[in-house]
């Protein structure tokens, strides 16, 4: 269910992609330990993205959307950010500005969630799993 959307300079190769998204799903893995963590890569030529309003004037600095569930362990969030930044360096280092990559989590209840036609809090296995993440 963890989503995880990055978007990013064109340019790197497909080893560099498949690497990056396995450690991204790695991290989220971990962090979450919920089956269907998906990796959405979104990338652009340096001409299609505006930074305070001039186009392509400096390296782009990605940025990563985290669509998940409800966590409420800071130190777990710490330690997946840092990781999906370590990966998102690792691939795009030499084409973005790496260092001020933005992270952003949004975390949503289960009962703001849908899949397979239901909420999600109305699966209790999934009820159960959040919880166990956040006792």
């Amino acid at each position: 269910m963890p989503q995880v959307l990055i978007e990013a300079p064109t340019g790197i190769g497909p080893d560099a992609k498949e690497s990056m998204m396995r450690e991204v799903s790695a991290a989220v893995d971990e962090a979450f330990r919920i089956p269907d963590v998906r990796v959405w890569l979104r990338e652009y030529p340096a001409e299609n993205v505006a930074q305070d309003g001039r186009v392509g004037a400096e390296p782009v600095r990605p940025l990563c959307f985290l669509e998940v569930p409800e966590l409420n362990k800071l130190e777990v969030k710490r330690t997946m950010a840092r990781r999906i930044h370590e990966a998102i360096a690792k691939a795009y280092g030499e084409l973005a500005n790496t260092d001020e990559t933005l992270i952003l989590m949004n975390h949503y209840p289960l009962e703001n969630a849908g899949w397979a036609g239901r909420l999600q809090s109305d699966d209790a296995d999934a009820v159960a799993a959040v919880r166990g993440l956040n006792s």
